[in-house]
């Protein structure tokens, strides 16, 4: 027994379980949150507020940032709170697309893998178009797709949760963005640490739920 629980902590940096994200094999997809969009899903400022702060959080901690667009042209571009975040983290341009799912894009996915990144955390709008059909690509693909269901939103209640449900139960991984910070962190005592608990302490919008 002695030996076993030396084996275990003689490996500790290898014992973390392969269902937790990590800085270095995760990124952050931000899908569709656009000026023409935005408002009319529910809760739409308090999904605001955790997108920006995954994408702060992602900077902080090297996670890499990929944003997309459907259809600009018609439905505007990402809304400029969002624009700030995503440029300040470091993103690259933001793609566009009209096909619903994100694997329009898919030299983007090929150019991640070829990076190592083996997971995609989704936040964006809507949970039941873009997010979820992004969401069964993307697992189809062999990526690890993590759903982040504080930051994803649809017009209608039903069409939410649907969706998460049928992501879940096609193996997607649901989390917040709380969760999904600490687990990027992944321990106390660092800088970003220091930083990433103040974004977590953070007070959401007047009047959210």
């Amino acid at each position: 027994m002695d030996s076993e629980k030396a084996n275990i902590s003689e490996n500790i940096e290898t014992f973390r379980s392969p269902n937790l994200m990590n800085a270095f094999d995760t990124a952050l997809l931000v899908i569709d949150f656009q000026e023409k969009l935005y408002s009319k899903v529910l809760n739409f400022e308090r999904i605001q507020w955790n997108l920006c702060r995954l994408i702060e959080g992602a900077g902080i901690l090297g996670v890499r940032v990929v944003a997309m667009e459907q259809y600009p042209s018609g439905l505007g571009s990402t809304v400029a709170a969002v624009q700030i975040a995503l440029q300040q983290s470091g993103a690259g341009p933001t793609s566009e697309k009209t096909m619903f799912s994100c694997r329009e894009c898919a030299a983007q996915f090929d150019v991640l893998r070829q990076s190592g990144i083996e997971k995609i955390l989704l936040c964006g709008i809507e949970t039941h178009v873009c997010v979820a059909q992004t969401g069964f690509d993307l697992m189809s693909a062999g990526f690890g797709v993590y759903v982040c269901v504080d930051a994803v939103s649809s017009r209608n209640q039903i069409d939410h949760d649907t969706a998460i449900r049928r992501l879940e139960n096609s193996g997607a991984t649901l989390t917040t963005t709380e969760a999904a910070l600490f687990e990027w962190c992944e321990k106390a005592g660092s800088e970003s640490f220091k930083k990433i608990s103040k974004l977590v302490r953070e007070t959401g919008p007047a009047g959210a739920p």
